[in-house]
């Protein structure tokens, strides 16, 4: 006998037992391709900072250093 699943994702979490057990009979699901990725698992590759990048990591270290906050010019 076949078990009636809910379109509900709500309603299915009610019972995980009962869809685990019918992802364990699929046949669909047994006859998948299975792929194991793992794309984040590589290391970044270091690149040189470029003369606009130095300069604006320049102009943020120093406004940690004096403690200066962004000044927007509204007086507020």
């Amino acid at each position: 006998m076949k078990a009636q699943f809910s379109a509900d994702p709500f309603a299915l979490m009610m019972n995980p037992q009962a869809v685990l057990q019918a992802m364990e009979r699929s046949e669909r699901l047994q006859h998948l391709e299975r792929h194991i990725c793992h794309p984040l698992d590589k290391p970044m590759i270091p690149h040189a900072l470029s003369a606009l990048e130095v300069y604006d990591h320049e102009i943020d270290d120093d406004a940690d250093e004096t403690g200066d906050d962004f000044d927007d010019g509204l007086g507020e």
